[in-house]
């Protein structure tokens, strides 16, 4: 019982969220997406990888009521918060926030804070170029164990029957230091290791063998050189976690470079 106690206000507040008439009613399933983002120029960018998020968007089967982005630059120490604010204040995507959570569902802890970062507007300008749909951000706690985020998005997947899209922002490889800072950045040049974690990754979503993405650091140095930090990992966690057992998972984009890899896939 106690290890369950920290999702307990997640359930009562979302089971509130969710019901609430007028805001989030049943819809057709959407899917979930996972986009590894990059670096921030992308969201003014016009080459394959945006073309695939502009692609990924018009593919959607209906149009969100709301968005929800869990990314990998939105950070919190222990507990997970909804940014909502009335208006997000960001010069490259000007959206309303899904303020629907905070006026009629108090209980939820809302960030206040009225900025979006890369991981949001850069993959949304192309996703959603529009602008015209609430967007939320959901925190990352990151002193909280793998197992946390997975048991976390279990409380969120019933969103997506009520028109919400999830997208997870990340990268599967992210490593600023062999990235940029040891001159590989300018030459595009993948990395080995950088390859080998990529497919690994795909081999074991492929095999749904979801188990062993949180034991990566089963590979060794592979491992830490491809996952320094977890901030940019998690969020790929939180989108195979709402994955239903025989639901289709199709990747959109394949690209390694330097020491990031680029892969985006559609959940359903």
């Amino acid at each position: 019982m106690a290890a369950l106690l920290p999702f307990l206000p997640y359930s009562s507040q979302l089971e509130k969220a969710l019901n609430l008439p007028g805001i989030f009613q049943p819809t057709e399933k959407m899917p979930v997406l996972f986009v590894g983002h990059g670096d921030p120029e992308n969201a003014f960018r016009d080459n394959p990888f945006t073309q695939a998020l502009a692609k990924m968007g018009r593919e959607l089967p209906r149009k969100p009521t709301a968005i929800m982005v869990i990314s990998a630059h939105y950070l919190t120490a222990e507990a997970s918060y909804l940014k909502v604010p009335g208006h997000f204040n960001c010069p490259y995507y000007s959206v309303y926030g899904a303020t629907a959570f905070k006026d009629k569902v108090p209980q939820v802890t809302v960030d206040e804070s009225t900025d979006m970062d890369h991981g949001a507007f850069s993959v949304l300008r192309h996703l959603a170029p529009d602008m015209d749909v609430p967007v939320m951000e959901l925190s990352i706690p990151m002193s909280q164990r793998l197992d946390y985020h997975w048991k976390l998005a279990q409380y969120l997947k019933p969103l997506r029957e009520k028109g919400v899209l999830i997208i997870g922002s990340g990268n599967i490889v992210h490593n600023l230091e062999k990235g940029f800072f040891k001159g590989a950045f300018s030459t595009n040049k993948p990395y080995s290791w950088a390859v080998e974690f990529d497919e690994w990754v795909k081999a074991r979503i492929d095999e749904r063998d979801f188990g062993s993405l949180f034991y990566y650091n089963n590979l060794g140095k592979i491992a830490l050189k491809a996952v320094p930090t977890t901030d940019h990992y998690i969020p790929m966690l939180y989108a195979i976690a709402m994955a239903d057992k025989h639901e289709p998972i199709k990747y959109t984009y394949e690209e390694v470079f330097s020491a990031f890899s680029m892969r985006c896939f559609r959940v359903g």
